[in-house]
């Protein structure tokens, strides 16, 4: 489950003061699912307000998708996405473009059993 490079900007394309502006009124909006996990990766999807994607600059899309483009972290976060440090975003649910999947790796702390 690699990501596909070329399903990125080449490098992290930062808002403009006047876009991420433009993407606050949404950001109370965005939903975190509760998180998930296989044996490698622990995973959430993180749902955008519909509006919000059509704030969001065109370069942020991918053309031929007609999604958004695997986001860098710089891009996620001015967006107005929080997590904590190391989640990845590694897909977008093509059927519905608004949604954004994630993944970070497993801690050997978080696959302990809980007493």
């Amino acid at each position: 489950m690699d990501i596909d490079p070329s399903r990125r900007n080449k490098k992290p394309r930062l808002l403009l003061e006047s876009e991420r502006e433009r993407l606050d009124e949404f950001i109370d909006s965005i939903h975190y699912s509760a998180r998930y996990s296989d044996d490698k990766f622990e995973y959430r999807h993180v749902q955008l307000p519909k509006n919000m994607l059509k704030k969001i600059p065109a370069d942020y899309f991918d053309s031929a998708k007609g999604t958004l483009k695997l986001l860098w972290e710089e891009e996620w976060r001015a967006l107005g996405i929080t997590q904590s440090l190391g989640w990845e975003h590694y897909e977008v649910h093509e059927p519905e473009p608004h949604i954004l999947l994630f993944k970070s790796a497993v801690s050997v702390i978080s696959r302990a059993p809980v007493a």
